[in-house]
């Protein structure tokens, strides 16, 4: 199970409506995005994500083709579209049904809530961030949990400490 999202440097992963305009002039690691194309079998969203960018081709920049689920607690008013089950049930039952559709592969998990759900009950094998230089100030964050535990991270693939430094400055604006 992968929590896969692009976020801004102070913590969004979209703007204040979903909106995703912020991440356009960002470039990837050469092979990147073909790797998680290549990788992932199903991808499990949410209903405010759905809602703001209904259609199954934008994953992966529409290089990306299979089963879509989209979890909501309202289904009614959804608009049936081809690749997508609308999902209304428990979380872990969701995954178990995205995991069944990723057949060995990974299900990606592009919702924060639902995220932030699976975090909460163990189900969750990996976090992939990528960070965008941009200070977005307000919009959809990757993680809220106010009173909740800190939840400590393990960095992978790298010998690292589990803090890492990046170093930015700011771009003159005309």
């Amino acid at each position: 199970m992968l929590w896969h999202f692009t976020m801004s440097l102070d913590g969004f992963v979209a703007g204040p409506n979903h909106e995703m305009d912020w991440m356009t002039g960002f470039s990837f690691e050469p092979g990147l995005i073909d790797a998680y194309v290549q990788t992932t079998g199903a991808v499990l969203g949410g209903r405010d994500g759905w809602d703001a960018y209904p259609d199954a081709g934008t994953v992966y920049g529409g290089a990306w083709q299979g089963p879509l689920f989209v979890l909501t607690h309202h289904p009614e008013g959804t608009q049936p579209a081809d690749g997508v089950t609308f999902l209304r049930c428990d979380v872990a039952e969701a995954v178990r049904i995205g995991l069944d559709a990723a057949n060995g592969k990974n299900l990606e998990v592009f919702s924060p809530a639902i995220g932030r759900q699976l975090l909460e009950r163990g189900l969750i094998d990996r976090i992939d961030l990528h960070i965008a230089p941009v200070l977005l100030g307000e919009g959809i964050r990757l993680f809220d949990n106010p009173g909740g535990a800190p939840v400590r991270l393990e960095l992978l693939d790298d010998d690292r400490s589990a803090a890492v430094t990046l170093r930015y400055r700011p771009l003159a604006t005309n």
